[in-house]
């Protein structure tokens, strides 16, 4: 790259891709970052990120030297792929790629815990179609001429300002859900995101593929991190409902979601990439939260007070 910074291409500027897209841009990366509709997109992109249309990606693919994939896959497979599979093979100068799967891929291990070097075995048509995806990046990678070097990063629960708790329960849809012993593997969006960095900046060699865990230290019952919520929020938290009861009223992927128990390790991850999360577990990342939303209130306050100060 002689110099020049790295070029990220995001496909998919949704929760995680547009954190990824912020964290880039503030140490100097050029980032450009894929919308089905640019247009709409572009006003809440962060500053210095470019918007191109997800059908128009090939220039940008063109320039990239690395590339994140956040874009879920349908039933017909990964969207990304199967729309820029030729200028995803041309592109001359892509030494990275990043793939955001999902901790689904493990399926249920009856509460065991599972490493990234534990092979998959999804259980739901979801965590299928993710492994699928998953393999045809290796293949793709693996077809480049360049060799770029694959992470399969596989991310529990995410979290952050506007995903969390707080949100639930102040619009009163929060539920406490109660299964002793059932935890589950979340991350912080902006842990997410440095992850995300030190992976591409700490690849393994070229034409390999890693898997990396993109999970806090401490899975953690649902229920457990809502009543967490409502303490920090000063607000009683909402009954208790047995999973037994609860679970008749729930939709098939959430029950599906229940009905998988297993404990996520990172432990090769934090090593391989040289970090420690800065919210280590729900605690650190709810109380980070709240802070944010303080911070943004204060800003806001002040903007309208400047606003609003008469004239003397």
């Amino acid at each position: 790259m002689d110099g020049a910074p790295p070029h990220l291409l995001i496909f998919g500027l949704g929760y995680a891709g547009t954190a990824v897209a912020r964290c880039a841009a503030r140490r100097g990366w050029r980032v450009a970052g894929t919308a089905r509709d640019p247009a709409r997109r572009r006003a809440g992109a962060p500053e210095g990120v470019q918007v191109v249309a997800f059908a128009e990606a090939a220039p940008a693919l063109a320039r990239a030297t690395h590339l994140l994939v956040t874009a879920p896959p349908g039933e017909e497979g990964d969207p990304v792929i199967a729309a820029h599979r030729d200028a995803i093979l041309a592109a001359p100068a892509i030494v990275w790629i990043g793939y955001v799967s999902t901790t689904g891929v493990y399926g249920d291990r009856k509460g065991g815990q599972v490493e990234e070097i534990t092979p998959p075995a999804p259980t739901e048509d979801r965590s299928r179609r993710r492994l699928a995806a998953e393999e045809a990046w290796r293949a793709l990678a693996a077809a480049m001429a360049g060799r770029p070097a694959l992470d399969l990063l596989r991310a529990g629960g995410i979290y952050g300002p506007g995903r969390s708790p707080f949100d639930a329960l102040r619009a009163g849809t929060a539920r406490r859900v109660i299964k002793p012993g059932h935890a589950f593997g979340r991350i912080h969006r902006d842990d997410l995101a440095r992850a995300v960095l030190a992976a591409a900046a700490r690849p393994p060699a070229p034409g390999r593929a890693r898997v990396l865990h993109l999970v806090d230290d401490e899975p953690a019952e649902p229920a457990t991190v809502i009543e967490e919520a409502a303490r920090l929020l000063g607000v009683a938290p909402p009954p208790a409902v047995p999973f037994e009861e609860a679970v008749r009223a729930m939709s098939p992927m959430a029950r599906g979601f229940w009905e998988e128990d297993r404990r996520v390790a990172n432990a090769r991850t934090k090593a391989a990439l040289g970090i420690a999360w800065r919210h280590p577990t729900y605690r650190e990342g709810l109380r980070a939260i709240l802070a944010e939303e303080a911070a943004g209130a204060s800003a806001r306050g002040g903007r309208e007070q400047r606003v609003e100060r008469p004239r003397q």
